[in-house]
């Protein structure tokens, strides 16, 4: 089976100005969270939509599903994690007791806040998970990168010809997945920040699939005001 994690589990700290978790502001007439769920539930390919929200937004999620959506048996809400790697392994755990874990089990996890991820990006992902077990949705950066250990001065600037900037979906077999994080350390647990790391720290191989600059990440004011721009852009 392909399950599609919609990780819908953050409080929208840096949003500024309100108490309402960025997922579940309105973009144009309707929720963030819900353009995110839609562009999976129409993809004939995704058997379940998981969406892991903060405890208290379950129902809040589920009644925006049925006014938006509709009544849809596969789509379920269920409560994330205190961190991104917590509520992913929800969802790996959902998956498990309900439906169990075979080798081609495949889970195509997603930012709510990026909403405008598109049927190619999935379906690419999809086949790279199935092909490679896992994949990371990626656009070469265009900006010269700096690093700096200190925080005040300069230790590298790379050549930007070898690097990405990550988006989402991140996908992955599913059973390969759940063995590598049974097998960290934690202190490995701890410096997490992403599942694709999770291979990298064990010297798996993540496949690059080509992401969109418009498939962006809502997490400032800005980034809302333009969302809506990009969408008023594609309803002309």
């Amino acid at each position: 089976m392909i399950f599609a994690a919609i990780l819908a589990g953050g409080i929208g700290s840096r949003m500024g100005g309100t108490d309402t978790p960025k997922q579940f502001l309105d973009l144009g007439d309707k929720p963030v969270i819900i353009h995110t769920i839609e562009k999976f539930a129409i993809n004939s390919k995704i058997d379940k939509i998981i969406v892991l929200t903060p405890q208290n937004f379950i129902n809040h999620t589920n009644h925006l599903i049925e006014e938006y959506i509709g009544e849809n048996e596969d789509i379920v809400v269920i409560e994330g994690g205190e961190t991104r790697n917590d509520t992913l392994i929800n969802s790996i755990s959902y998956i498990d007791e309900n439906f169990g874990i075979d080798d081609d089990s495949i889970i195509v996890t997603h930012d709510s806040v990026r909403p405008f991820v598109t049927h190619r990006i999935i379906e690419d992902n999809i086949e790279a998970a199935k092909r490679y077990g896992a994949c990371d949705t990626v656009v070469p950066a265009t900006d010269t990168i700096v690093e700096s250990i200190n925080g005040r001065t300069i230790e590298s600037i790379p050549v930007r010809d070898y690097y990405y900037q990550g988006q989402t979906p991140q996908s992955f077999n599913i059973k390969k997945l759940f063995n590598l994080i049974n097998s960290l350390t934690e202190e490995e647990s701890n410096i997490l920040t992403d599942a694709c790391k999770i291979f990298a720290l064990k010297d798996e191989d993540v496949y690059l699939v080509d992401g969109e600059v418009t498939n962006i990440k809502i997490t400032y004011p800005y980034d809302l005001k333009l969302a809506n721009t990009i969408l008023e852009d594609q309803h002309d």
